[in-house]
């Protein structure tokens, strides 16, 4: 139900702020309680999506061979591991430190609501974009136990990256989506709107991620870190098109999850090389 590289999109974002604000590696045991964290935290808005959709998965071609509309999982058991992944991230982040606690609750209801902005907005796509772009905020907190405003900057482009592409893979389902009144921007403004749209957050994003490495002075290799992502998403809207949507499965899995370890190593390369 849920893969690996579902994983890998928040997570090396997330290791960057964790660098940046201990200096370095941190602790072994704050490393430790943060991926715990992430990997709950994805896990239960994962499953929780897939209980929340799966009337809407059954209906839809591409998603109904998903693990419970194709019966392998039943409803109790998933919901029961969504539970189950909630207080392993409630426990993780109270390990880390009581800002962490106070905050997570306030976390869960951004991951889980998630799952149900489709119904009523078509803005979807940035409130799963702001689900991911909390990661390097929550990270640099776990970290230092308060919020650089500088941080914030990492959580926007994040936000944008992750919305930009949502936008770009709903627009398989613009069809789908039309016919059961769900709402995307693909639905709402048609497919190549949309795909100019996502161009557009992309664009922002990286005038962010330039914004973030002047705000944390980064040398070279962190600059050429930033001209990979560049270059990598430019690739990406490269290889799909609005009349040519049989790649978006590799653009948004494969590519996105380059990017952001591609990010991760060109910064922590720099840390490395400033020390």
């Amino acid at each position: 139900m849920i893969k690996w590289e579902h994983s890998i999109f928040a997570l090396p974002f997330a290791l960057t702020a964790t660098i940046l604000a201990a200096g370095g590696l941190p602790p072994l045991r704050v490393l430790f309680w943060i991926l715990v964290a992430m990997v709950a935290a994805r896990s239960c808005a994962m499953a929780f999506n897939r209980w929340a959709d799966a009337d809407l998965d059954a209906a839809n071609p591409r998603t109904s061979s998903r693990a419970l509309p194709a019966g392998l999982l039943t409803r109790p058991f998933v919901l029961g591991f969504t539970v189950l992944m909630g207080l392993l991230f409630v426990l993780a982040a109270a390990n880390l430190n009581r800002l962490t606690l106070w905050l997570s609750p306030f976390v869960l209801l951004v991951l889980l609501g998630y799952s149900y902005m489709k119904r009523i907005t078509r803005w979807s796509h940035l409130v799963l974009g702001l689900a991911l772009g909390l990661a390097p905020s929550a990270a640099w907190i776990a970290v230092r136990g308060d919020l650089d405003p500088r941080i914030l900057v990492l959580t926007a482009a994040v936000t944008l990256w992750v919305g930009g592409f949502d936008v770009l893979y709903a627009c398989q389902d613009f069809e789908h989506d039309r016919a059961v009144g769900l709402h995307s921007l693909p639905q709402s403004i048609g497919i190549p709107a949309a795909f100019l749209a996502a161009r557009i957050m992309h664009l922002i994003m990286l005038c962010l991620l330039v914004w973030f490495a002047r705000l944390f002075a980064f040398g070279r290799a962190g600059w050429l870190g930033v001209a990979a992502a560049g270059l990598l998403l430019a690739y990406e809207h490269a290889i799909v098109s609005p009349r040519d949507l049989r790649r978006l499965n590799a653009a948004f899995f494969t590519m996105n999850g380059i990017i952001a370890m591609v990010f991760l190593g060109f910064v922590a390369t720099d840390l490395w090389l400033r020390h």
